[in-house]
This record gives structure tokens, sequence and C-alpha cells, in this order.
């Protein structure tokens, strides 16, 4: 089957379709649903950060106004850890035992008729603590190692005689802080029973997984179990695990027969939903004078929870991001008294490039060699560790791109050479490359009797754009306007399908609704090519293509009809077809799968004697492959800039030492960028469609913020001269 691409449908700059409920304030988010008879719940949170409970009152609690339940781990109902899925394992389950694993840990859960009377009440419950001395240094040596237990840590060559015969060489250490998600919508959870069958409204980003979490921690079939998230606003990675307090909503809902209801508090926010782990990164980089990288290695050291197992290896996009004959990564987990970190947006690879942009950086400067050429000379035009050529890789042309419309030319390379006025003027960039990644998934398309279209599929839309790219798609391949296209998603009674994170799901998601298309419109022409009554008589799903409403002979469109009038005849109200989609295999396709690359240009202004820094403009160049809606991405890649600026200016985590508490857990005390702090941002797409999938695209959620960090840093070093090897840059390190 051929279809007729219509520029005007993908491609275009078309407006968000769900923006009118959202800017009228119509579009549900979890915290909005409420259902009759549900009861509200309230955390009590442990005030130590190692020990356990010797002793816990509940009874004020429990003899308060309101209140329906108090449960703690001495009357929890005893729950199983959920299965391991596409991030590793589960976190614990809550309220299994009085070990105090850090600060912040749920240890009992209150239930009222009103929140108010909830909030009051968790006030009452007391506990007292057998403390322990906490792990919370991440060099500490006695914290717990765990090593690499997803097997990524790559070794090639011999990196440690590469180093040592190494023309010239620069070895440096580099670390990032913890920084929390922190969504302007706070986490949420609404969870009901009837019967064996639960209902739960809540913040995810992965509405399949968890039907299956909750369906193996409360022992009912996946069947049983509708997650239900159509807006979710913003997550960042903290919506990709079902976290202690969506199971202890669920167990108070059963055991009192009654909707609850849990919304956190923004505090709540930075102890319960995970962050990105604190880490320290140790790099040597070996070069000939020329210019050619000869050596790798890359180590780095990360922040675990005591009993949890997500992994961030920020060494492994360094495997693949330069032509290298010799390279060691190693990445190591350190555990910790802290709450459990997760993934947030550009997982371990916004850690990584960090380091290793800020290394090729440093090696430039050795070199004398501009850093764009330096990044361009160790170009890989094939993959380094298959040897296959990319399924697609445009970035020559995002640096060549880049350079031009930032003006680098301009750049005279000396530290502290470029002055306005009192102003130090500095030039950074740092090169993107961002993996690929993907997951099976499913989609649904049916056209009705009136000849409107709805597709659908159990994803989420966090923001990115997924019901409107989705709807443009679905309206290309099926021919129709696309006001007369619906896309639903969020419900996990729906085909199942991947998380919405990794910069994964519109590939996955895409590919899913692009087959289920294609199968409807197979349906359709079978049923014409056995009427003989038909203008389709005789035709094949591989002759037609459909626009307009109607199916017709390729390149004949008189030759064809309306999907209503196939309907009509055949005596039916709708058509439907499943569709799916697979990862590709680079064994089969013959090439290596590509996912985003990018380049990032920063100009800074620094105050030489009040070390004040502003960002003065930034240029994205992004190659994400075919880009489905020009305006959804570019919105993508500006929202990412702007945490990257968080992750390199303002996003520190405290935790206060020796008692764990995070020390800036409010959104007055934690600092993120305001529109001041943001500077105009330029963002283009190059590159072509790539070839590893039905629809040409690839994920850009995640490389809009990999990249910013390190091109910052390497501005700030040249416009000061000093190298900043720490985030976030703060001003008293550039006094």
């Amino acid at each position: 089957m051929s279809t007729v691409e219509s520029k005007a449908v993908v491609g275009a700059g078309v407006n968000r379709v769900d923006g009118p409920r959202k800017v009228a304030g119509a579009a549900p988010y979890p915290m909005d649903f409420d259902v009759p008879g549900q009861a509200y719940g309230a955390l009590v949170q442990s005030t130590v950060p190692a020990g356990r409970i010797v002793r816990l009152d509940t009874a004020a609690a429990e003899a308060a106004p309101g209140v329906l339940a108090v449960l703690t781990h001495l009357n929890a109902p005893k729950l199983e850890r959920g299965p391991a899925g596409g991030l590793g394992v589960s976190p614990p389950a809550p309220l299994q035992g009085d070990r105090i694993l850090h600060y912040g840990q749920h240890i009992a859960f209150v239930v009222a008729e009103t929140q108010e009377q909830a909030t009051a009440a968790a006030r009452l419950v007391s506990a007292e603590y057998e403390t322990t001395e906490p792990l919370l240094d991440l060099m500490d040596p006695r914290a717990p190692q765990v090593e690499n237990p997803w097997g990524m840590d790559h070794r090639r060559g011999d990196a440690a005689a590469a180093l040592a015969s190494a023309e010239v060489k620069v070895e440096a250490t580099y670390e990032t802080p913890d920084n929390t998600n922190n969504p302007l919508g706070l986490a949420a959870t609404l969870a009901g029973w009837e019967g064996d069958r639960l209902t739960v409204h809540d913040t995810t980003q992965w509405p399949s997984m968890v039907r299956t979490q909750l369906a193996t921690v409360f022992k009912i079939p996946e069947s049983s179990v509708r997650i239900l998230a159509p807006y979710v606003g913003g997550g960042f990675g903290m919506g990709l695990r079902v976290w202690p307090h969506v199971i202890l909503t669920v167990a108070a809902a059963r055991q009192l027969r009654r909707p609850v209801k849990l919304v956190l508090t923004r505090p709540q926010m930075f102890t319960s939903v995970g962050h990105r782990p604190h880490g320290v990164q140790w790099i040597t980089l070996g070069a000939t004078r020329s210019g050619d990288l000869v050596g790798i290695d890359h180590r780095s050291v990360s922040s675990l929870a005591m009993e949890d197992e997500d992994y961030e290896p920020f060494a492994a996009g360094t495997v693949f991001a330069y032509t290298c004959p010799n390279v060691f990564t190693q990445d190591r987990q350190a555990r910790l008294n802290i709450p459990s970190p997760c993934s947030m947006r550009a997982p371990a690879e916004a850690q990584g490039n960090f380091a290793l942009e800020s290394a090729l950086d440093e090696l430039a400067y050795e070199l004398g060699m501009d850093p764009v050429e330096l990044r361009q000379r160790n170009y890989a035009d094939v993959h380094p560790v298959l040897g296959l050529p990319w399924s697609s890789k445009a970035l020559r042309q995002c640096y060549e791109v880049g350079a031009e419309r930032f003006g680098w030319s301009a750049r005279d390379p000396a530290p502290r050479s470029m002055r306005d006025g009192n102003w130090l003027i500095g030039y950074g960039l740092a090169g993107v490359s961002y993996p690929w990644y993907a997951v099976g998934c499913r989609a649904q398309a049916t056209i009705n009797g009136d000849g409107s279209a709805l597709v659908r599929s159990a994803a989420t839309d966090i923001g990115t754009g997924t019901y409107t790219v989705m709807a443009q798609l679905s309206a290309e391949c099926l021919g129709l306007e696309l006001e007369r296209v619906r896309f639903d998603l969020g419900d996990s009674d729906m085909p199942a399908a991947p998380q919405a994170g990794g910069s994964g799901l519109t590939a996955a998601l895409g590919n899913a609704i692009h087959d289920a298309c294609k199968q409807l419109v197979k349906l359709f022409v079978d049923l014409a090519a056995k009427d003989s009554g038909s203008p389709l008589h005789g035709a094949s799903a591989e002759s037609v293509e459909v626009t307009g409403g109607r199916i017709h002979l390729a390149g004949r469109p008189d030759r064809g009809e309306a999907y209503t009038d196939i309907l009509s005849r055949h005596g039916l109200a709708e058509l439907t077809a499943a569709g799916s989609s697979t990862p590709a295999s680079p064994d089969a396709l013959g090439m290596a799968l590509s996912g985003a690359f990018g380049a990032k240009f920063v100009e800074v202004r620094v105050d030489a004697d009040l070390g004040l820094l502003r960002i003065a403009r930034v240029v994205s160049v992004i190659d994400g492959g075919r880009i489905l809606n020009e305006k959804t991405g570019r919105s993508q890649i500006v929202g990412g800039t702007v945490g990257g600026i968080g992750m390199a200016l303002f996003e520190d985590t405290v935790t206060d030492a020796p008692s764990g508490r995070i020390a800036n857990g409010t959104f007055g005390d934690y600092l993120i960028p305001v529109n001041a702090d943001v500077p105009e941002l330029d963002v283009v797409f190059v590159g072509e469609p790539d070839r590893a999938s039905a629809i040409g695209t690839k994920g850009i959620g995640e490389v809009g913020l990999v990249g910013i960090a390190a091109a910052v840093a390497n501005a700030v070093y040249h416009a000061t001269g000093k190298r900043i090897r720490s985030l976030p840059i703060t001003l008293d390190a550039l006094l």
C-alpha cells in the first residue's frame, strides 16, 4: 500500500490538539480526579536516615476527627516486591518492616474523611528510633559497591597502553550533584476497588507497566487492573516507576473498601519519586599531536539507595560517541542512605556528556586546536563497536550548520580575550550522541460509519505532544483531515505501549500506528476488491492510495470510493484493525541503530569583577530523523535546553549531613531557571528520515538537554580561563 504524504499534516507546525482543553483548564490531570465517597491519605515520614523504629505511637492519630485508618509496618498487609521491568527491579514495597533506610521514608499512612483531617492526624503520629550512622558520602569507602549490573562496561583495544604512550594526554575529575525532577504538577494517586477490580488514576509515564506491577503486588490478574493517565503535567522520569506511595494508596483503598486519594506535598516530591543521582567521573583522553584520539578511559561512581536497583551508566555513551581504537569504560554505584534515585531527563547521558565534552574541550586547548575541528576529526562515520553504518547520522551537518548560525568563526580562541565593557564573553560547544532506544508497542485504529477515525494506545502524553503528532500521523496514514481523527491514550485497557521516556515512545508508538492504519486500509481494500460493484474491484493494498477519506488506485483518483461507502454497502458501523511494532535489529538491517545527534553552541557573559554569569544565547542543531511536528519538536528542544541550563547553573539537591534531610526541598530553596535566566533559543533540525523506522523518526525528548551543561562550562572557560568541573557553576566558583 502506498499513501499520499500530506505536508499539511505531518511535519507541519500544527497546534496541539489538546491545547484548547489545557488552556481552558478542562484537561483532567491525576490530582484533579475525584470520585464519590473517596477518602484522603497523608504520609508520615522518617526523621532519621538510618536505623530502625523501636516505638510508633498512632493512638492520637487514630482518635483524631475523621480518621479511618493508620497503616504502619505493624498492621499493613504483607506485599511482594513488584517484578523487574524495563528499568530494572521495582522499589521495595512499603511498610514491610521496622528498618529505616533514608530520611523521608514512609513509616505510616493516615486515611481520613477530608484532606485537612488526614494531614492534621499525620502530625500526631510519633516515632522513636534506634539510629545507626548513615552512609551519605558517595566516596565513603564503607559504602557497599555495586558493579555494573546490566553488563554495560566496555573494553576495546588497550586503553591503558595507548594512554601511557599518547603524545598528548588530559586527565580530569568531574562531579554532578543530585537533581530532583520537580514537574509543576504534584504526584497524585486515586485508587478504588470494585470487588477484585482495581482502577487507579496515577501520575505515571507508563500505564501498562503500572498495571503489571500492581497486579503482581496485589496478586490479581492484569485484566483486573485499569490505570488511567489521560493527562500528565510533566514527569521528567519520575513517572517511570511504581513508587511506594502508590502501593500504599491502593492498599488503603482495598482495606477500607472505598476510594482513597493521595497528593504528595512539594517537600515529599524530593524524597518519594526519585532524583538524578550524584556522580563523580574520571576521564583520561590521549591523542596524537594532530588531534587523533588514541585512548579513552572513562569511569564513574554514582549514588544508589540501600535497597534499590536503579542504574545509570554515565560512561556508556562514550563507547560510541567518537572513533577511537582503545576505549575503557566502567560504571559503579555506591549504596547510601538516600531516597531512591531514578531516571531524570536524559538519564546517564546528561552527566556522562558533561564530563566527556568538557574533557574534549580541555584536550582542544592542550592541542591548540579548534574544538569543532577536534570533534570533526574524530567523527565516527560507522558505529565504533559494531563497525556498521548508522541508520542515519547528520552530526557533521549539526556542527557545520551550528557553527555558521552561531558565528563560531568570530571566536578568538584565547581565554579572556573577548569582552564587552566589563563583561567577559565566552563561546562554548558540545557534541551530542544520544543512544537509540525502543521497545515493542501496540495500537488500534478504527474507521467509523461517518468516516471519522479513532486511534488508540495505552501511552501517555507528558507534555511532549503525543496526542498531536500521533493524530497527525494517523491522519496521514488514513488519508483524512486532521480534524477527522481522534487519538486516545492514557488508559491501560488500550493496547499496551511503552513508557514516555528514553526518547523511545514516538518511534515505537508511531510505527505501531503506521502498522495499524496500514492493516485497516487493507481490510477496506479486501472488502472492496471482492465486490464487483466497487470501483476497487480486484485491487490490492499495494496498488492503492488514500486521500480525502477515499481509497483509490495509485495515480487514478477517479477510480476509488470513500470509506463510508464501503462500510454502508457492507452494512458495517465501523471497521477496526490492530497494529504493532517491534524493535529493529542491527543484524537484520545491516545498520547500527541511531538515536538522535546534536551540536550545542552557547555564548556566556561573565562580569569580570562580580563573577555574575549570564547565558546570552544558545544554538541547538538537532538530527532527530523525520520531525513529525516542527512546532512541538522545537518545543521539546527548548524545554530540554532550559533543563540543561538548570543543570549547569542552578540545580543541586542538598542533603544535610548527618541528618540525611533534604535541606532545600521546596521551590523557594531549590533553584531552577526562570524567564530572566533563559535567552533567545535558536533550534534547527537537520538530517534525513531514519532508515530503521517505518516512519523515519528518532526520539528527541532527551537530546535537547544533553550537552548544554558542557557547552556552558566550556564557554565559561573561554570567557574566564577558569575550568569548572563541578556542577552547578555558581558565582563563588567564578570569583
